[in-house]
């Protein structure tokens, strides 16, 4: 492993990692690969130009924001589909254990780094992202493409009190938005396929997700093939906090990777416990792949002259 800034061999010290601490987890999984039976990321079926980082037993893009937004907007210009998937420090340790979390991560067609400590994680292994692409950023970097380039979108997720604040937020920020049609998050699991059935109907230029796991994996898995919709994009809470329900940390924090630190002033009683409980295992991860990582480069009883 070497020094990203010198290039020169670096020491590989678990708390080197301890920076990382930057946001929530769910428990220990499958950021290792060959011990815990991950294995490497396999490819993709789709091809998309740029570079690409194995982390975490999946096979990331390593693009800037702009670039990504440029990748969807091809795909759109091309009415090729475009699963795009997110990654933060929970969904990475979550693998393992989430079969169904890793499958639908596994067929993404452009997979970034949510989580600014997915980032720095990714300079500690050697194998550095650019920059952390924010599902929240592409979310309204795309809905200024949807604007400025005339195509539609469907809105699918959330309470149906928070998506109308939603709409008329967005709508009142990009004017010429055309919305396809939108549908709250809260239906039963034997009405799926006329949620699917609706949103193919609508046809919509893209759809943005803002419902929770494993609802939106299994509806993706079961139907997304099936929609005819070039870009899908799962959203997560974007929904709430474009609505103004909930609050997003200010940018320092952001920059910080302090935003789950932000959450957990707005909600102790219930984050606390998961905050210490995931950062923890976090650190944990990428500190053993690290060590990993280091005994590959220097293998004992290599002789160096």
């Amino acid at each position: 492993m070497h020094d990203l800034l010198t290039d020169k061999p670096a020491a590989v010290v678990p708390a080197a990692v301890v920076p990382v601490l930057s946001e929530p987890l769910l428990r220990p999984a499958a950021l290792l690969t060959t011990d815990l039976g991950v294995g490497p990321a396999p490819l993709r079926a789709v091809t998309l130009p740029g570079l690409r980082r194995d982390l975490f037993g999946l096979s990331f893009d390593a693009v800037t924001l702009d670039e990504a937004v440029q990748q969807c907007r091809d795909a759109l210009t091309a009415r090729s589909p475009m699963l795009v998937g997110v990654v933060n420090a929970a969904k990475a340790v979550n693998l393992r254990s989430d079969h169904v979390l890793r499958d639908s991560l596994l067929e993404c067609d452009l997979l970034v780094a949510d989580g600014q400590s997915v980032v720095w994680a990714s300079r500690v292994l050697g194998k550095p992202l650019p920059e952390r692409v924010a599902g929240i950023d592409l979310f309204a970097a795309l809905l200024q493409v949807a604007a400025d380039d005339g195509r539609s979108v469907y809105l699918l997720g959330a309470r149906p009190e928070v998506l109308e604040a939603l709409i008329e937020a967005i709508t009142t920020r990009w004017p010429t938005l055309r919305i396809a049609g939108h549908r709250d998050g809260y239906y039963a699991a034997e009405d799926s396929a006329q949620v699917a059935a609706d949103i193919r109907e609508a046809a919509p230029d893209m759809l943005f997700l803002g419902i929770t796991s494993p609802k939106k994996e299994i509806f993706l898995g079961t139907y997304g093939a099936t929609l005819d919709v070039p870009v899908m994009h799962g959203v997560g809470g974007s929904f709430d906090v474009m609505a103004g329900v909930t609050k997003r940390a200010p940018k320092a924090w952001q920059g910080a990777g302090m935003e789950w630190a932000y959450r957990l002033i707005q909600e102790p009683s219930r984050m606390w416990r998961r905050y210490l409980r995931t950062n923890s295992a976090f650190v944990l991860l990428v500190a053993r792949d690290a060590v990993r990582t280091s005994r590959q480069h220097h293998p004992r009883g290599a002789h160096h002259g």
